[in-house]
Parts: C-alpha cells; sequence; structure tokens
C-alpha cells in the first residue's frame, strides 16, 4: 500500500484518511454531490483538474470550462508509468504554480477511475479523492472506455475494446448520436469472445493487435490513440454540468475484475 499514499503524509494539507462512510452517510453524500453539480451547472467559468493513471502511461490537464460546454485545456502534462505514486501530486502543485493558481483556485475535478492497472487507478482516485473531499469540491467519474469511444467520433453502436492481459479484454459497448454517448455495458471478455459480442458495432481501438483481429473478423475499425486527460477534463465537465459527479467518499474503481480476480493474479 506504501506505493498508493506514501505521500499522504508529505501533503497534510490535501489529504485526509477518509472512513467508509455507512449507508446513510452516502445518502448525504450524494444529496450533497448533486447540490454541488447544480451550482455548478450555474457558474460561469470553473477551474477543473483532470488525472488518468489507468495504464502505462498517464496524464494531468488543467482546463478552463465555462461558460456553457466550452472547456479550454490551460496544459497537459504527462505522467511516466511506474511512478505515478512519486510524481501525481508533485506534478499537481507544479502545474498550478505554473499558471499562478493555487490548489484553492480548483472548482471541480474529473479522474478516469478504470477500467485499466489495478495500482495505478488507485493512485489516481487517493490523490483526486484527497483534494476534492479537502477542498470539497465535485468529482466527475469518467471511464476510459467512454473517452475512447467519445475520441473515435464513430457514431450508432460503438465499443471500445481494450487490452486487459490473461488473454482478455476490457470492451464498453456504447450507443453514440452526435455529441451524446450512452452506455450500454461495460464488461470483461475473452479474446475469443469479443469478436462475437461485438458483432454490428464499430469497433474502437488504441492497438494494433486487436485492430487486426477486428478487420480480419469483418468488423468496421477507428483506430485511436488512448485519449488523454484533456479528453478526460472535457467529458468530466459535461457530467458536473448536468450533475452525473459522486462525492469524494464513494468514488470508488472500475476494474470489470473482481477483487478474487485481480489479487489472483497479483500473486501468481
Amino acid at each position: 500500500m506504501a506505493c498508493c499514499w506514501s505521500w499522504w503524509k508529505r501533503y497534510p494539507d490535501v489529504a485526509r484518511v477518509a472512513r467508509a462512510p455507512s449507508p446513510a452517510r452516502v445518502e448525504n453524500l450524494e444529496s450533497k454531490a448533486a447540490g454541488e453539480g447544480a451550482r455548478a451547472t450555474r457558474a460561469r467559468i470553473m477551474l477543473l483538474l483532470a488525472a488518468d493513471t489507468s495504464g502505462k502511461h498517464g496524464s494531468i490537464a488543467l482546463a478552463r470550462c465555462g461558460p456553457g460546454d466550452s472547456c479550454g485545456v490551460i496544459e497537459v502534462v504527462p505522467l511516466e508509468g511506474g511512478t505515478f505514486s512519486a510524481q501525481l501530486v508533485p506534478q499537481i502543485a507544479a502545474l498550478l504554480a505554473r499558471h499562478t493558481f493555487h490548489k484553492e483556485d480548483i472548482g471541480g475535478f474529473a479522474v478516469v477511475a478504470g477500467p485499466g492497472s489495478f495500482t495505478g487507478v488507485r493512485v489516481g482516485l487517493a490523490a483526486i479523492k484527497a483534494l476534492a473531499e479537502a477542498l470539497q469540491k465535485p468529482v466527475a467519474s469518467v471511464s476510459l472506455l467512454e473517452a475512447m469511444v467519445v475520441s473515435a467520433r464513430s457514431q450508432g453502436r460503438v465499443t471500445a475494446v481494450r487490452d486487459a492481459g490473461r488473454g482478455e479484454v476490457y470492451a464498453g459497448e456504447y450507443e453514440v448520436h452526435d455529441d451524446d454517448a450512452r452506455l450500454l455495458q461495460e464488461r470483461l471478455l475473452t479474446r475469443a469472445d469479443w469478436l462475437q459480442a461485438a458483432s454490428g458495432s464499430t469497433i474502437v481501438v488504441a492497438d494494433q493487435n486487436l485492430a487486426d483481429a477486428a478487420r480480419t473478423a469483418g468488423l468496421p475499425v477507428a483506430e485511436i490513440e488512448i485519449p488523454s486527460s484533456d479528453v478526460i477534463a472535457r467529458l468530466g465537465w459535461q457530467k458536473i454540468q448536468v450533475g452525473k459527479i459522486v462525492s469524494p467518499e464513494v468514488l470508488d474503481a472500475n476494474y470489470l475484475r473482481s477483487s478474487h480476480e485481480i489479487f489472483s493474479k497479483s500473486s501468481s
């Protein structure tokens, strides 16, 4: 656990340990979060911090969002994989300082909650949870598969596919019309099953092997780069405007694997 929480004591002003809330506490927190989202919708401009540490490489972004749907990205900072726990909080502090902002200027957060690397996802969520709880600001939880779908700009039935290791893939099925992507389902599938399950969809991938497999099966393919945090910021702003937010204490990871599967993989 040192990988995820080693910065906790070094940055006491941005982090507090969140205890697991009771069901009544969760209900109160969600009501408060919804109210915060409504106020954010009325706000003209919000400084938004976005983070993605779900893959081999990650990034953070600072954006000035509003009025309306506009969300202008100020800067995107890449993060090297394997060092997220050491880099993330110092890089956030440096990013804010470069643009003469303080953490108190942040009005909201967007974070990739998965699916992806177990450790990477936890590092990103831990940092954003701590900041959002300390500052009492709204958080938008974003699926990387949704970000892939939005980046592809394909229409109709669209399935984003990402390598999950162990002969499996993460697959997210969406119905896309204009700029609206409606989630149908996200699930973990074997490489033997995903092509059949994705029949009738446009396949969005950032992996050449998966792209080749889809084309061999006769499926239309949209190849993209893995979205960086500028895309996460814009998606997060859309969610904040309509109140699709979570409180820091109930923000959770979207692994698509059970805890038993995750830990059995770690011990093997």
